[in-house]
């Protein structure tokens, strides 16, 4: 999906991240990817649980503070 795509169709974006991980391309290279919670999680276990604990305070605060927002684009 490109960038522009990812803005203008988030709660899709959502969706799709519900049952895969998702790239996020800008002009032609990948910049992110989109995961659901529970993908996340799995990754982090297959991992032995390390991932950087900075980055998952980082994800529950963006989780809350965008929560609303989130929730709104996924209708």
């Amino acid at each position: 999906m490109t960038a522009s795509d990812a803005k203008n169709k988030f709660g899709q974006l959502l969706e799709l991240a519900r049952s895969g991980p998702v790239r996020i391309q800008k002009q032609g290279r990948d910049v992110a990817i989109v995961l659901s919670p529970d993908e996340f999680r799995r990754i982090a276990e297959a991992a032995g649980g390390s991932v950087n604990p900075l980055v998952e305070k980082l994800h529950a605060e963006s989780a809350s503070r965008w929560a609303k927002v989130y929730e709104a684009l996924a209708k």
